[in-house]
């Protein structure tokens, strides 16, 4: 699997930062303000930022493959 320097570098904010923050911001606000589906929401970006961070391992995994090889 090939990714782009500057996807992988999106992917990996998006991974670390935007999807936990969404998550829990809106978990937290669900609860206080009797939101709906918060732990569904949280759930559902849980999943995807647990995919996404296996793909950026792959992908890392893969570059640091081929740098060792060269």
């Amino acid at each position: 699997m090939k990714m782009s320097k500057k996807a992988y570098n999106i992917l990996n904010v998006i991974a670390q930062i935007i999807l936990p923050g969404i998550g829990t911001l809106y978990f937290a606000l669900a609860n206080i303000w009797q939101l709906p589906f918060g732990e569904e929401i949280l759930g559902t970006t849980t999943a995807i930022d647990t995919f996404l961070g296996a793909l950026i391992g792959i992908s890392s995994t893969n570059y640091n493959t081929k740098k060792i090889d060269s």
